[in-house]
């Protein structure tokens, strides 16, 4: 009996919610156009209709997505993180020697990538509002492959410093980019795992990276140095792969020729209960000024500096803490691939515990414990000889954190709405990220050596730091849901409301102690509104 019930209601839910779509749609083909709409409503009143999303149609179109863009937006990103980390590589094979590099020096190598892009922010955002997406990645990853390129004849710090300039500078866009994508294409709910999937390459470069960089360092040459073997090679491959991103990352849903047309009416109502829109190009200013009055933004800051300021160090010293251990050059860099491996576990386990959670909160509190376990070993563990496997399991334990980056930008993104607002707080949370690893780099420096405490010490500050962060930001999100439910009800609709954007398609909520609403008497999806301005948005954990 129980059982006939259940799936009455979930007939009933799937048809509440299919009824709740064709409403949608019906006005969304009586008001197609406004300033600044989304262009998803000129291709509904083009099509002349809209089509209802069930679990079939969904998962065909998400396959499809997923077939296309992620193999593209992997790519580029296990490129971007190459490239980036071929400095720390060509440490070990003599390029502090060569190039003379003494006291902060190699540090700010490391760090002026991070501090352009910093500058770059306020730019990369508006941009993105402006330009078509798929285009700006492939024009962008040519010109850092470029600059990389251009460091191989560089043996000067001058030199090396103008080169790592150019290559902040073009990469500036690319998390803001990759937000901006997950945000057009993803349901909230699938959100956590494809910002893991391509924040992950960190751990693939960490292990291919150092086996490629292993390779490359033994070959014999008379012209070119080992790491400007290095240097040439990273970049040339990445001059060739923009030419794969130009001829297949599509702009948007909405221009997309992998999708047929059905296909994209169905990609747009996918994104329909995010209520976060998909593709404008009008810049909006009163978004702005609430991206900067938002303490939401503030809290996204906060967190990725504070975790971007170990990454920073790290991701630029891991090889030479390594070698502090007593390890020559070639078992150093074989040392530092069980690094990305646990990297690569951490952070696509983090994803799916998010996405079963439904909260992103607490799994950053949860990463951030081993990280300050690792921390606390590699600070107290003595460096004689006799504590080396101590040592890596320390230096190991802390390379769970990169698991948190992925959180923090799914976090953000899955609670900002309206186009102009959604890549003014990108470029705030990229900012924090580019100041911590700025910040990060200077902490830790080759005059510290052996034991860097100054830069450990900071590092377990942060992840203790993450915690606190991350419970504040979570009792925020909650008050502001309270305010929109009281919002919703001097309107007239019913204060909590089902969202579907957190849910498989065609699922129904569990708890029915209280009216349930499947959507809204008028929708607000693609009207581009902020989510303060939209009483519809649900906050997410």
């Amino acid at each position: 009996m129980s059982h006939h019930k259940a799936t009455a209601s979930r007939e009933q839910g799937q048809d509440e919610h299919i009824e709740s779509v064709e409403d949608s749609a019906h006005q969304d083909r009586e008001h197609p156009a406004g300033p600044g709409h989304d262009r998803a409503l000129d291709l509904i009143a083009d099509a002349g209709h809209s089509s209802v999303l069930t679990a079939e149609n969904n998962a065909r179109v998400l396959r499809k997505i997923d077939l296309r863009l992620l193999p593209i937006l992997l790519g580029i990103y296990f490129l971007q993180q190459l490239d980036k980390s071929s400095l720390s590589y060509a440490s070990i094979f003599g390029l502090v020697e060569t190039a003379h590099l003494h006291g902060q020096q190699y540090s700010w190598l490391g760090a002026v990538v991070y501090l352009v892009q910093l500058v770059a922010q306020p730019f990369v955002a508006y941009i993105l509002v402006k330009v078509p997406i798929g285009k700006f990645l492939a024009c962008t990853t040519l010109c850092w492959g470029i600059a990389l390129t251009c460091m191989t004849p560089a043996n000067s710090f001058a030199g090396l410093l103008i080169c790592r300039i150019f290559l902040g500078l073009f990469e500036a866009g690319i998390p803001a980019c990759f937000i901006a994508v997950t945000q057009m294409w993803y349901r909230r709910i699938e959100q956590p795992v494809r910002l893991g999937s391509w924040y992950a390459m960190n751990g693939v470069v960490y292990m291919f990276g150092s086996l490629l960089s292993y390779g490359l360092g033994h070959i014999k040459s008379s012209v070119f140095e080992p790491y400007q073997i290095i240097f040439l090679f990273f970049g040339l491959i990445t001059i060739a792969f923009s030419g794969l991103i130009l001829l297949f990352m599509p702009d948007s849903p909405i221009r997309s020729k992998f999708l047929t047309e059905e296909d994209k009416l169905l990609a747009i109502e996918r994104l329909r209960m995010n209520q976060q829109g998909i593709e404008t190009h009008e810049w909006k200013w009163g978004h702005v000024k609430e991206a900067c009055l938002d303490i939401k933004s503030f809290f996204w800051f906060a967190l990725m500096f504070a975790v971007s300021i170990p990454s920073g160090g790290i991701s630029t010293f891991g090889p030479l803490i390594i070698e502090s251990f007593g390890f020559d050059q070639f078992k150093t860099i074989l040392f530092n691939i069980p690094f990305g491996a646990v990297q690569l576990v951490a952070t696509m386990g983090g994803a799916w515990l998010a996405t079963t959670l439904k909260m992103k909160g607490p799994v950053i509190a949860l990463l951030s414990l081993p990280a300050i376990a690792g921390c606390v070993m590699l600070l107290q563990l003595p460096r004689d000889g006799h504590h080396n496997g101590a040592l890596l399991a320390g230096y190991y334990i802390v390379s769970v954190y990169p698991g948190i980056t992925p959180m923090v930008y799914s976090w953000s993104a899955g609670n900002t709405a309206g186009e102009t607002k959604k890549k003014i707080v990108n470029g705030i949370v990229l900012v924090g990220q580019c100041a911590g690893n700025v910040l990060g780099s200077n902490l830790y420096t080759t005059t510290d050596a052996p034991l860097y405490r100054r830069g450990l010490i900071s590092s377990l500050a942060m992840f203790c730091l993450l915690v606190l962060l991350s419970m504040m930001n979570m009792a925020y999100l909650c008050f502001l849901n309270k305010m929109h439910e009281r919002k919703r009800v001097s309107m007239g609709k019913n204060a909590k409301i089902v969202d579907h954007s957190m849910q498989a398609v065609g699922s129904v909520p569990v708890d029915k102690t209280e009216p349930q609403q499947s959507a809204v008497s008028e929708d607000n999806a693609f009207k581009d509104l902020t989510d303060w301005e939209n009483e519809d948005f649900v906050y997410v954990y």
